[in-house]
C-alpha cells in the first residue's frame, strides 16, 4: 500500500501538520504501508508573504503530474491547501484518480486575523476544493460538527497521537525560573492569540518556546516573559518537563498536538473551551485541564491538578492508532471492497515490532 501525500507544510517548517505526517508516516511503515511525499523540498521557493519562514512551491501543473506519475502510488491525499496541494487536486482530477484530503487548519479565520477577506468566501473555496476529493478527515467532533454545518462532505475522523516515551515527567528538569512556570510551546504568529496569555497577571514566570512573525514584536512587549525560541526532540521535552501549566491560548487551532505533549509530559492544561481543547479533554475520567473563558482562572486551577493524571490521560493517545486510522479512511474513501481490501491488509495483521 503505496500513500502519496501532497502538502505545502514541511521542513524546515516546525508545526502540528509537519508533524502529524511525519508520525504517521513512521506508524504506517510498521503497519505495512508506505508514506511518500510532495512537497516544497522538490521545488524552488518563494517566501510567503508576511511570513517567511513559510516557503511556497513554485511548481507547475506538468511538474506535479510527472511526479505522480513517475512514483505511481495506489493512493493520493492532498494534506494542504496551499501551490502544491492545489495542482495536484488538479492532476487527480484530470487523470480521474480519487484522493483524499485533510483539514488541518482554520484558514478562513487565519486569513480574516490577517487580512480583510470575509471568513464566508474563504470557507465557500475551501468547500470546493476538499468536496472534489473522496473523503476529508477532520480531527475531532466539534471540528466534523462545523463543517458539516458549512457544506462539507464525506467527513471521516482521523484523531492525532504522542510519542510518550520522549515526552515524559523529568523530576529534574529545571528552567532555574520563579515557580509556577506556565508554558506555551507553538507557532509565535497573530492567530495564535499569544497576547491572552502574556498579558494575563500570573505568579511566577511565563515561558515562549516557538518561534514565527510575531516574535520581535512580542519580545519588546513583553520583556519579562521568558521567550526560548523553537525548540525540538529532547530539549523540547526537557523543557515542558520544567514547567507547571500549559496554557493554550488559540481559539482556532483544529486540535492542538502539543497539548497532549504537555498531559504526556505530566502538565495540566489551561485553556478556552474551543475547538481543540474541548475535544482533547472530552473524555477524561478525571480532571487533567481547565477550560474557561477567563483564561487567568483556568492558569490558576489548573496549578491544581494532578500531573500523574494528565500522564496517564495522554497515554491514551498513540501514533500507531492515528495512522491505523488514516489508513482505513484511504482505503473507505477509495471504496475498496472486502476481497480487493485483503490486498493492502495482509501486512497490516501481522504482528509488528514495537516503534523505535
Amino acid at each position: 500500500m503505496r500513500v502519496l501525500v501532497a502538502t505545502d507544510a514541511w521542513h524546515p517548517q516546525i508545526n502540528g501538520v509537519v508533524r502529524s505526517l511525519e508520525h504517521t508516516a513512521r506508524e504506517a511503515e510498521l503497519l505495512g504501508a508506505e508514506m511518500m511525499f510532495l512537497s516544497p523540498q522538490e521545488f524552488r521557493t518563494v517566501p510567503m508573504p508576511t511570513y517567511n519562514e513559510i516557503r511556497l512551491a513554485l511548481a507547475t501543473p506538468r511538474m506535479i503530474m510527472r511526479r505522480i506519475e513517475a512514483l505511481a502510488p495506489d493512493f493520493v491525499h492532498i494534506a494542504t491547501e496551499g501551490p502544491i496541494g492545489i495542482l495536484t487536486r488538479r492532476a487527480c482530477i484530470a487523470s480521474r484518480r480519487t484522493f483524499t484530503t485533510s483539514y488541518h487548519t482554520k484558514f478562513p479565520e487565519y486569513l480574516s486575523a490577517r487580512a480583510p477577506v470575509p471568513e464566508r468566501l474563504t470557507y465557500a473555496w475551501l468547500r470546493s476544493f476538499h468536496n472534489a476529493g473522496g473523503g476529508i478527515m477532520v480531527s475531532t467532533a466539534t471540528l466534523e460538527r462545523d463543517l458539516e454545518a458549512r457544506g462539507f462532505k464525506r467527513l471521516m475522523r482521523w484523531s492525532r497521537g504522542v510519542d510518550a516515551d520522549l515526552f515524559h515527567p523529568r523530576p529534574t528538569a529545571s528552567l532555574n525560573l520563579p515557580r509556577p512556570v506556565f508554558l506555551y510551546v507553538g507557532r509565535v504568529a497573530v492567530e495564535k492569540n499569544i497576547e491572552a496569555f502574556l498579558e494575563l497577571d500570573l505568579p511566577g514566570s511565563k515561558v515562549v518556546v516557538g518561534s514565527g512573525p510575531a516574535l520581535a514584536s512580542l519580545k519588546e512587549r513583553f520583556p519579562a516573559v521568558h521567550f526560548l525560541g523553537s525548540k525540538e526532540g529532547e530539549d523540547l521535552a526537557q523543557a515542558y518537563a520544567a514547567c507547571d501549566v500549559f496554557c493554550f491560548p488559540s481559539r482556532t487551532d483544529t486540535f492542538g498536538i502539543v497539548l497532549l505533549e504537555a498531559l504526556a509530559s505530566g502538565l495540566p492544561v489551561a485553556a478556552y473551551p474551543v475547538t481543540g481543547p474541548t475535544d482533547v479533554l472530552a473524555d477524561a475520567t478525571e480532571p487533567v485541564g481547565v477550560l474557561d473563558e477567563d483564561l487567568r482562572t483556568a492558569c490558576l486551577k489548573a496549578l491544581e491538578l494532578s500531573p500523574a493524571a494528565a500522564r496517564r490521560f495522554a497515554l491514551r493517545y498513540t501514533w500507531r492508532e492515528s495512522a491505523r486510522q488514516f489508513l482505513d479512511n484511504v482505503l473507505i474513501a477509495h471504496d475498496i471492497g472486502p476481497v480487493a481490501r485483503r490486498r493492502y491488509r495482509l501486512i497490516r495483521r501481522r504482528p509488528v515490532a514495537s516503534a523505535p
